[in-house]
């Protein structure tokens, strides 16, 4: 499907059910998603993509309601359409040179296209600034299926003593059906159940927070560990927010690249341990003990990121000294 193949797609009546059966709603949701790779893909790549990403954030609900009615367990295992694999080198770059305070042209002169550079662009000039670390809780990976059900947030200086501050958090709801009586999906992971959502406005409802938390975003340098997930769910899910950084008004820090640049024990330790894990980053640098495990909740899982970036930072004394 072409881009204007998938404009025309989003003009037309959602009708599967009238068609009947499971493998309607199948078909129908196939082609959602593959009118939303043409169109994000376009969005990402084009000059001048000549449509509203609104468009796009609207069939993304299209296709959640739809996926809604097929059920979460059945899609489970279907690839995403919409989760990148990680940030691009434009970005990481743009996230160092953030760090820094500096010119994102001079990173990537610096890197000159070798991403074994990046480690060395991480230390070449020491940070300063506020960030805003951020994690979020979803039903599944697919931000075209599923929703948001927590986030948490907050702001630290980027000084060695610093301590967070201004954290928050919020739960936010799902459609009673099906989720009053399947359950929430995940919540062997992140602990989170029915009780804790129930009359709790959905993300994609709560236009005040929105906004709120776009002009949060754009203030302040964005922090995640494998920071492309909250990404790509923000691009969905945040009014805004993918205009935003297609004009570079907000910059993305990924705190697992960071861990895996900096942290030499990532590279001697085996793959299928998950080194660059926050819980097993954290481990190491001290800021969770060995019988503590990650929380799986969004201001926990945030303040434990910034910490641990904080401990490496100084390990690497990356810091500006005080006057």
């Amino acid at each position: 499907m072409n881009v204007e193949q998938a404009l025309d797609y989003t003009m037309q009546p959602s009708m599967p059910l009238l068609f009947g059966g499971e493998g309607a709603l199948q078909s129908e949701r196939q082609k959602n998603e593959e009118a939303l790779r043409a169109l994000l893909d376009a969005y990402a790549t084009s000059d001048e993509p000549g449509f509203s990403f609104d468009i796009v954030r609207q069939l993304a609900d299209r296709n959640r309601g739809l996926c809604d009615q097929i059920g979460e367990a059945k899609l489970r295992n279907v690839n995403s359409v919409a989760l990148a694999r990680g940030l691009s080198d434009a970005d990481i770059c743009q996230g160092i040179a953030a760090l820094q305070q500096r010119p994102a042209e001079e990173v990537e002169r610096e890197v000159a296209g070798d991403r074994d550079a990046f480690a060395v662009a991480y230390v070449s000039a020491q940070v300063r600034g506020t960030i805003v670390g951020i994690d979020i809780e979803t039903t599944g990976t697919a931000p075209e299926r599923g929703y948001i059900i927590n986030m948490g947030l907050e702001l630290m200086e980027l000084t060695a003593d610093a301590e967070p501050f201004a954290g928050g958090e919020r739960f936010y709801g799902l459609p009673e059906e099906p989720y009053r009586t399947a359950g929430v999906p995940l919540t062997q992971i992140h602990g989170i159940t029915w009780s804790d959502l129930e009359g709790k406005r959905p993300f994609r409802a709560d236009t005040e927070a929105q906004a709120a938390l776009l002009d949060l975003m754009k203030r302040y340098p964005i922090m995640a560990h494998n920071a492309s997930f909250e990404d790509s769910w923000f691009r969905l899910h945040l009014n805004g927010y993918a205009e935003a950084r297609r004009a570079g008004e907000i910059v993305v820090v990924d705190s697992r690249d960071i861990c895996r640049r900096l942290d030499g024990e990532v590279a001697a330790l085996p793959r299928e341990s998950a080194p660059a894990s926050l819980e097993n980053w954290a481990r190491r640098r001290g800021t969770l003990s060995a019988g503590e495990k990650e929380r799986h909740l969004g201001l926990a899982d945030a303040d434990l990121m910034l910490r641990t970036v904080q401990a490496e930072f100084s390990l690497k004394n990356m810091f500006s000294p005080r006057a």
